[in-house]
């Protein structure tokens, strides 16, 4: 069984002000970075393994934050990306009405985003290993592990799921 922690990015100022982000790569604010090291402290005495992160700035950020603390290299994989959220990237949930979608699938985002977990976690079994990415990707693995989303995953969050015999399932810890 391979243990994966699954962490949101720290905050961005579009996070703070409700904007889709998607593909649209926003750097961490300064919060992002203090929850990052916050994050980074907590999980310092863990045996973690390896970490991985969505190539986008705010994941790969909190990422290296991670990473430089358990004295680990960062492994990007743009498979973890955020849904291309195409037209409505930048825009408020108000600012999205009357605005024709045009971007990414959600099929197609959950089956990049598990393709991506599936893989990595078969490169480390036995392991406990960190994937940092985002809100809507970490429902994507939800959806597989509870067969629904949960509610909303908040910055700098981790979430425990075990990788065994090609299934997710949620664990404690």
């Amino acid at each position: 069984m391979t243990t994966l922690l699954l962490i949101r990015h720290g905050e961005t100022d579009w996070n703070a002000e409700g904007r889709l982000q998607g593909h649209t790569d926003r750097p961490l604010n300064d919060y992002g970075r203090s929850q990052a090291r916050a994050l980074a402290e907590r999980l310092a005495g863990d045996s973690i393994t390896a970490v991985y992160a969505s190539d986008l700035a705010r994941a790969r950020e909190t990422a290296e934050i991670l990473a430089e603390r358990l004295g680990l290299p960062v492994v990007t994989d743009a498979d973890l990306r955020e849904r291309n959220w195409g037209s409505w990237e930048g825009l408020t949930g108000t600012e999205r009405d009357g605005v024709e979608y045009v971007g990414e699938a959600s099929d197609a985002h959950g089956e990049r985003v598990l393709r991506a977990v599936h893989r990595i976690a078969e490169l480390h079994p036995g392991e406990r290993i960190v994937v940092v990415t985002h809100g809507g990707s970490l429902r994507r693995i939800q959806v597989a592990a509870y067969g629904m989303a949960l509610p909303v995953i908040e910055n700098c969050s981790v979430w425990a799921v075990a990788h065994e015999d090609g299934t997710f399932r949620p664990i404690d810890g």
